[in-house]
């Protein structure tokens, strides 16, 4: 077993700490339900206690720019050193395959080299024009404090480093809480990164605990100055409300009912290839997954038969196998809603084309054709191997369908004429849309983000460098002014 399945304690101001709730929380394998390690919950006063740290240590990490380079320049260092401990670690407890486990350790390392280009883009000054005689106009950015982060259990590596990275690197501290499901993948080892990297004391803590022990604390302690959140839409919603009534600033990345669009000019055979990566990556289980194949009707028998075919191709089982794409699901609620969505879409009369099966905690692709976008099945997110197939009688309708949803997060556009291919992109009402490619891609110098109920703000440089700071206009008189009274 891994040495990262020992690290069970909270990391607050510099120091591993057991949760003091007495409540233990068992972080199992979701392949085969073996418990990878036991966690000892922290309560809501140490919570508050890390955020005291965090408070406490901001100014100087600040105003240290050269240490902010060091210590996120050797984070760099220690995950190409232990990136295959680190993947084992994301196989063993998120049910992550080795092929996703590599991308999303190579996807944190990205993000931390991005950073570095953000230091020095704080406590600088930037002079702009002036109309007033004598007047000389200064636009400094600076950090906006301490920033609480809250990731998911589905990429807990780089959903948790896409914002701590850059919030360390442009000045702030971090007060990190990890779904407990990975609580170690997505908390732990980033809190040991930083530990042998020489973090000063307080500038990052991770806290390994739950929402029935804390509430909305991470939200309401008044030291967080922005709530950066990857989840649902409904609790993204919640955060939005409950930090809104307190004028605090939000980063919220939630969910996606993300189409794939197949034009009339389409090429299939590389359309199916796409899809299925954008599909099964991670049974489905991500944000930007494929939900809907909308495909023009004079295509769409072909792309429906072929799409099965490679469907059923697709190795499944245990994720400890390198040859293995579609694993287990997170945990047994999270298999429940998929098999609860497949049987209403059955009841419904939903048109089956393949019907998957359930072996242990792992479900197998099921795919449904013909399907209505105004079903309950074309609605739902269904975050599982799952998917929906609708026919388009034209370009236009295909368009018209992939934005009757009130999501919006990625999308993608299969064409032959790669003109018409951008001016559909553009049309598409979604943060992100890949023409000719799959819908789950993400680069550290692009804008990541949604539209609509998929959230607000965006990751990536240099829109993260706005969300992360705040802007100060300071003026000096060089002149003395005559003034009218």
């Amino acid at each position: 077993m891994t040495q990262y399945f020992t690290l069970t304690k909270s990391y607050i101001n510099g120091e591993w700490v057991e949760g003091e709730t007495g409540r233990v929380y068992n972080d199992l394998n979701p392949f085969d339900d073996t418990v990878v390690a036991d966690i000892k919950i922290a309560s809501k006063a140490q919570l508050e206690s890390a955020f005291e740290a965090a408070n406490k240590a901001q100014k100087e990490w600040s105003k240290n720019p050269e240490l902010r380079r060091s210590v996120i320049e050797k984070v760099i260092a220690y995950f190409k050193e232990h990136q295959q401990e680190i993947v084992d670690v994301l196989v063993a407890e998120s049910g992550s395959s080795v092929l996703k486990s590599n991308v999303e350790v190579a996807f944190s390392i990205a993000d931390l080299e991005e950073s570095l280009k953000m230091i020095d883009q704080v406590n600088k000054a930037t002079t702009v024009d002036s109309v007033i005689p004598g007047k000389v106009n200064k636009v400094y950015r600076l950090p906006l404090g301490v920033i609480s982060s809250i990731s998911p259990f589905n990429f807990p590596l780089y959903l948790s480093m896409r914002t701590i990275a850059p919030a360390l690197a442009l000045g702030n501290a971090v007060v990190h809480k990890a779904d407990i499901q990975t609580g170690i993948s997505g908390g732990s080892v980033i809190a040991k990164a930083f530990e042998e990297a020489g973090v000063p004391a307080g500038v990052f803590n991770s806290i390994l605990t739950d929402i029935p022990e804390i509430g909305d604390t991470m939200i309401t302690n008044p030291h967080s100055k922005l709530i950066s959140f990857t989840g649902s839409t409904g609790v993204g919603k919640h955060i939005g409300g409950v930090a809104g009534g307190l004028l605090k600033r939000t980063a919220l990345e939630l969910g996606g009912n993300n189409p794939f669009v197949v034009l009339k000019d389409a090429d299939v055979n590389q359309a199916v290839n796409s899809a299925i990566m954008g599909k099964y990556l991670h049974q489905g289980q991500i944000c930007m997954s494929i939900n809907r194949i909308i495909v023009h009707e004079d295509l769409y028998d072909e792309f429906a038969r072929k799409f099965v075919e490679r469907a059923k191709q697709v190795p499944y089982g245990n994720p400890k196998d390198p040859s293995v794409v579609i694993g287990p699901l997170i945990n047994h609620v999270q298999m429940d809603k998929a098999l609860s969505y497949i049987e209403k879409a059955k009841e419904a009369g939903q048109e089956l084309l393949l019907e998957g099966k359930r072996e242990g905690n792992v479900l197998t692709p099921y795919i449904f054709g013909n399907v209505k976008n105004d079903s309950d099945l074309a609605q739902t997110e269904l975050f599982s191997p799952v998917v929906s197939l609708i026919k388009a009688s034209s370009d236009e309708e295909a368009i018209e369908i992939a934005n009757d949803t009130v999501y919006g997060l990625s999308s993608a556009v299969f064409t032959s004429d790669l003109a018409r291919g951008e001016e559909a992109a553009v049309q598409i009402e979604a943060g992100m849309t890949h023409v000719n490619d799959q819908t789950v891609n993400c680069l550290s110098n692009t804008p990541f983000g949604g539209m609509k109920g998929s959230g607000i703000g965006r990751f990536g440089n240099p829109w993260i460098v706005d969300e992360f700071t705040q802007a100060k206009w300071v003026s000096v008189q060089e002149k003395d002014m005559e003034y009218p009274f």
